[in-house]
């Protein structure tokens, strides 16, 4: 799921991700259509990664912040992620449970403005609603609008709210595996991720790439030089996959002894 303000490149971002054209200039994302919607959205994208064809749902969010009054505008993503997950509990207390679809929200991305003043009173409260259903995982927006210098202090500026506010994120696993832990350490200390979206082609040294030309030079999407892109995508599709979903079976059984009336 991806969550955030209006005009943070959500759309693009999963675009790059999936390498797909999920949205156009025909089908825009929520929050670049004429008639905004506010709706939650679904669609499915089929990647092939290593021989594995993996169908992935992406959930995408109306856009928000651009209101006067922005009360409750995380309730639909929350009913959303109620009703998946309601949905997901009804079928584990069927006899047979061999077709059983997982409809749950796994993961959730949530974009943070490149401000360079750390979170924003909504970004707190909204984040603090979803933290106790969903693996969050954060992210700074359109991430070469910072200078290295201001990203990293972006970043431990952030990092000292979410904990100031006890907000619960993604808690990445440590196992007696040396070289994962290594790579789970590199990938903490970059939190929250800097990411920059886009499927344009710039030839660059006589290297084709994707990536955002300006006049002093081009923002590579997947050099980890210039951002975190490849690590978010690594993680979602490779390394950590099965892990979000581990982590949303351990919360039904929670929420199973809590819930007793949804057996």
């Amino acid at each position: 799921m991806v969550v955030g303000e209006s005009g943070l490149g959500k759309s693009t971002l999963i675009n790059s991700l999936f390498l797909t054209d999920l949205y156009s200039t025909e089908y825009p994302g929520p929050s670049h259509r004429i008639k905004k919607t506010v709706q939650v959205e679904q669609s499915k994208v089929l990647i092939k990664e290593g021989g594995v064809q993996l169908l992935l749902t992406i959930v995408d969010t109306p856009g928000f912040g651009d209101a006067v009054d922005n009360s409750n505008c995380w309730q639909p993503v929350i009913d959303h992620i109620d009703s998946k997950f309601e949905d997901y509990l009804n079928s584990e207390s069927r006899v047979n449970r061999r077709q059983m679809p997982d409809s749950r929200i796994h993961c959730c991305l949530y974009f943070i403005a490149p401000s360079g003043h750390g979170l924003k009173p909504l970004d707190i409260e909204f984040m603090k609603r979803l933290h106790e259903k969903v693996n969050v995982i954060p992210l700074i927006a359109k991430a070469d609008t910072l200078t290295p210098e201001e990203c990293q202090q972006f970043k431990k500026q952030i990092m000292r709210e979410i904990q100031e506010h006890k907000i619960k994120i993604y808690e990445f696993p440590e196992t007696d595996d040396e070289e994962e832990n290594r790579l789970v350490k590199k990938i903490k200390d970059k939190l929250p991720l800097a990411v920059v979206g886009s499927n344009t082609i710039i030839e660059v040294n006589s290297k084709r790439v994707r990536g955002r030309q300006y006049p002093w030079g081009v923002a590579e999407v997947e050099n980890s030089d210039h951002c975190d892109f490849t690590i978010l995508r690594d993680m979602l599709i490779r390394t950590h996959m099965q892990d979000l979903k581990d982590e949303k079976k351990k919360g039904l059984k929670v929420n199973c002894a809590q819930s007793k009336s949804w057996t």
